[in-house]
């Protein structure tokens, strides 16, 4: 086979057909059909199955994905766009807390610039109620045992306390406000022993208990007063919201307090987180007002009246200390008083400032007026004639004086010395041609001299006094208004009364206020205080040398109150009372009114008594010397040189010649049952 291609082998196949066979077969046999061709067994295709489309399920699939991707779409539109700003607020609110910065209540000094009422620093005590649940604290009665704890040392009740710590749906609460550093101190400690036992107890696999975590503590400051009780009338007090309850913290309430601030800083678990920022608006500090009281006069007064309130067995009392030439007021003092500092101890009767908002009938100090009138309308002189009977008959009343005497022969200037009710009255009947007219004209000096005018003060609850029109005068008040019944005032209209006639008859308007000083140090008066002319200076000058009289003469009802070196002017008072319980008169009303010294008056000083018990009941007698204590330490104070010239030595009475014996007359009942007061 070399060299030779070999021969191509051939497959099998079924037999091709020899020549003849067809023929043969078709003398036997209709032809056959075309046999059908086999497939071989091994060659056979199996059955294919088709798959569905794959569109239909990926459509349905895209629609819910983008109906779900929609869904969350139009939530992120609702809480980034519609509602962005509520839950912007909520998120914050949960996340960052927001606590007042207290500004700092400015100081009330006397006008030397003495510490009359300042502010320490003291801390708020809080807590968060959510940190005494059982789950957080790890004990089930937290409250009760934080409350246990902390009610001896906050002085609060511990059930009180207990429902505080109990609060739901917030994580700040205040359990004490303007507590002393020495109680955080206290709390401090607590909340270190806890704290270390809590520790310890973990470590060994317990619980860690800790009751007291969730207290804590925010700056604040304390109201104090160094004085104690001194002015604690004029000065009231600051209340436990921190805002002033009563007297000038009240009035000037808005100048003190100043403006608080806020914090605001990210908490997490009732933490401050220091590292996430916060925010600040500081406080603004409050104002400091500085007062015309002096200090060492406002002592001296407060002694003086605390010390015959207590001897003379008294319901109160009160002391006035003017300055004539600006009408500030040096010291106003009540008695009995309260100590602001701790008002557990004080009486409701004794908080408010009685000089000011008690009103009762003025007696014989208020017959000054009366005689301004008569002079001012030159109806009479000081050496006027006035021959006063024992007895008056006048309307519907029978008048007498303190003492049964006999015709008495007395200059104008000797009934205001012995305080003649009946010479008064004689007097101020000459002002007009009929009672009518008089009573008009003296209602006009009583309305200038501001009885039943506001004292101009601003003080909260001041008592404007009672002072009705001429009009409505009964038939006695005709009569006993001239001296001193049937109108009523209080201390510090009195006080202003005499202050007037010492300033040459110009009434300045009372002020208690020097000015203010502000954060930045800048200080600003007070406005000046409106000024009223009421009688001419020469009419004050002859009413100056008449009440000199009262004092130096020795028929005079005030010679108690004299004071060696200084001419001095005064006026007793001793008046029915009228008792607030019942209405009815009951008890005395004892005063003296005066200035010195009277040739060149400085200082007014007024001293009214209620309802003395033991012992004089007279003005005269228990007013009278503490008018002459306080007066001596003023002028000392305040360095007013001793007069220089001798009193006028006015006469008091005259001679009326030879007279024939008056019989003595019983003092008796006045008709109608009408009570006759007495007014030395």
């Amino acid at each position: 086979m070399s060299g030779k291609e070999a021969p191509r082998r051939r497959t099998p196949g079924p037999p091709r057909p020899r020549p003849g066979d067809r023929a043969r077969a078709g003398a036997t046999a209709r032809p056959a059909s075309r046999p059908a061709t086999r497939r071989p067994t091994a060659q056979r295709t199996p059955h294919t199955i088709r798959l569905g489309s794959p569109k239909p399920r990926l459509r349905l699939v895209g629609v819910g994905l983008t109906l779900v991707m929609l869904a969350f779409v139009v939530r992120l539109l609702q809480v980034q766009a519609v509602d962005a700003s509520a839950y912007s607020a909520k998120a914050t609110e949960n996340r960052f807390a927001s606590h007042t910065l207290a500004a700092e209540r400015g100081e009330i000094t006397d006008r030397k610039g003495v510490a009359l009422a300042t502010s320490v620093d003291a801390y708020d005590i809080t807590a968060d109620p959510k940190m005494f649940t059982p789950q957080e604290s790890k004990a089930p009665d937290a409250p009760e045992q934080a409350a246990a704890l902390l009610a001896p040392i906050l002085g609060k009740d511990a059930q009180e306390l207990t429902a505080r710590l109990k609060t739901k749906n917030t994580r700040y609460v205040i359990l004490a406000r303007r507590q002393t550093p020495q109680v955080w101190n206290q709390i401090k400690d607590l909340k270190k022993l806890f704290a270390d036992k809590a520790a310890a107890d973990r470590k060994s696999n317990g619980p860690g208990a800790n009751v007291i975590a969730g207290v804590f503590n925010e700056n604040s400051s304390k109201r104090v007063y160094p004085n104690g009780d001194l002015a604690a009338g004029i000065l009231g007090y600051v209340n436990a919201e921190g805002k002033g309850g009563g007297g000038l913290e009240s009035a000037l309430d808005k100048k003190l307090s100043g403006k608080d601030g806020e914090l605001t800083y990210a908490q997490s678990g009732g933490r401050r987180v220091p590292t996430a920022g916060s925010s600040e608006k500081p406080a603004v500090p409050g104002e400091d007002i500085e007062l015309t009281i002096d200090r060492d006069i406002q002592w001296a007064a407060q002694s003086a009246i605390s010390e015959q309130v207590e001897k003379s067995g008294a319901d109160r009392g009160y002391v006035i200390v003017q300055d004539t030439r600006t009408g500030e007021v040096l010291a106003m003092a009540n008695a009995p008083g309260f100590d602001p500092n701790d008002l557990s101890r004080a009486s409701s009767a004794a908080m408010g400032n009685a000089a000011l908002q008690d009103v009762y009938e003025p007696g014989s100090t208020a017959k000054v007026m009366s005689m301004a009138a008569v002079l001012e309308e030159k109806k009479a002189t000081p050496g006027t004639h006035v021959e006063v009977p024992n007895r008056l008959h006048r309307g519907d009343r029978l008048f007498k004086d303190d003492i049964d005497h006999p015709t008495w022969y007395l200059t104008l200037n000797g009934v205001l010395a012995k305080s003649s009710n009946i010479g008064t009255i004689l007097a101020t009947g000459q002002l007009g041609a009929t009672q009518s007219e008089s009573n008009k004209v003296l209602y006009s000096y009583l309305d200038k001299f501001g009885i039943g005018r506001p004292t101009g003060l601003n003080y909260p609850g001041e008592s404007r006094g009672i002072l009705a029109k001429p009009e409505a005068w009964s038939t006695s008040q005709q009569y006993t208004i001239p001296f001193g019944q049937g109108l009523s005032l209080n201390a510090m209209q009195a006080a202003s009364v005499y202050s007037t006639i010492a300033n040459g008859g110009v009434r300045i308007t009372p002020t208690l206020v020097r000015g203010s000083k502000g954060p930045d140090g800048r200080f600003t008066p007070a406005p000046a205080p409106e000024r009223t002319p009421v009688v001419s200076p020469e009419t004050a000058r002859t009413l100056a040398e008449m009440l000199e009289s009262v004092v130096d003469d020795q028929e005079g009802t005030g010679t108690k109150a004299r004071i060696p070196g200084y001419r001095v002017g005064g006026k007793t008072g001793t008046s029915n009372r009228v008792d607030p319980a019942t209405g009815r008169y009951k008890g005395y009303t004892a005063s003296f009114a005066g200035f010195a010294p009277a040739d060149n008056p400085r200082i007014t000083v007024y001293c009214a008594i209620q309802n003395p018990t033991k012992g004089s009941y007279f003005g005269g007698q228990i007013c009278g010397p503490i008018y002459k204590t306080v007066m001596e330490f003023a002028l000392k104070t305040l360095q007013v040189a001793p007069s220089g010239t001798a009193p006028a030595g006015l006469p008091v009475t005259f001679d009326a010649g030879p007279q024939p014996a008056a019989p003595s007359a019983a003092p008796g009942p006045a008709p109608n049952g009408a009570q006759p007061s007495p007014q030395p």
